[in-house]
């Protein structure tokens, strides 16, 4: 059965139920599912071994999600080679991939649950009551296991981008030269 943690975030001022497998550090990443631009099926176990940079946002249509994904592309180019830094929304992907092009996204991997909240389901983020994803980020190492969690408090605010960034670079290996 799948847990449900009431009163843990809220949004717009109001508390809701998250749904799913609280992500804790020190734990080993749940598998998931998720849809890739072109309607394909992404799972994390059949990715290559990289510390992936998670970030979950309700819909990238927003002023927090959209400065958010183009925070983290414009970092990615300064992370070192075995980071992946990946966005997940709820988002249709022909939206996403619509926003993506808009936006000049390409350094971020963008991808969909709707289909079947496998990853809000998996680390803990799907919004009952508006069957969106919470705000929030991970770090998952290249041994699946996760290093770093933020549930953001209020879904309408923006994580700590200083504090994953600098836990991002503090694990991983040498900075590209750019």
């Amino acid at each position: 059965m799948t847990e449900a943690r009431e009163r843990q975030i809220m949004f717009k001022g109001k508390p809701v139920t998250l749904l799913g497998y609280e992500a804790k550090v020190g734990d080993k990443a749940r598998n998931f599912t998720v849809l890739d631009q072109t309607l394909s099926p992404v799972s994390l176990e059949d990715a290559p071994p990289k510390i992936r940079l998670i970030s979950a946002v309700p819909s990238l249509d927003t002023p927090v999600c959209d400065a958010q994904t183009r925070l983290f592309n414009e970092v990615a180019a300064k992370l070192a080679d075995n980071v992946e830094i990946i966005t997940i929304s709820m988002d249709l992907p022909f939206a996403q991939k619509r926003w993506s092009g808009a936006a000049g996204i390409d350094r971020v991997k963008i991808y969909s649950d709707h289909r079947d909240a496998h990853f809000g389901i998996a680390f803990g983020v799907l919004i009952k009551e508006l069957r969106l994803l919470a705000r929030a980020v991970f770090v998952v190492d290249e041994d699946g296991v996760i290093r770093y969690t933020e549930y953001v408090k209020e879904v309408t605010e923006h994580p700590d981008y200083d504090k994953v960034l600098n836990f991002v670079k503090s694990i991983s290996v040498e900075p590209k030269s750019n």
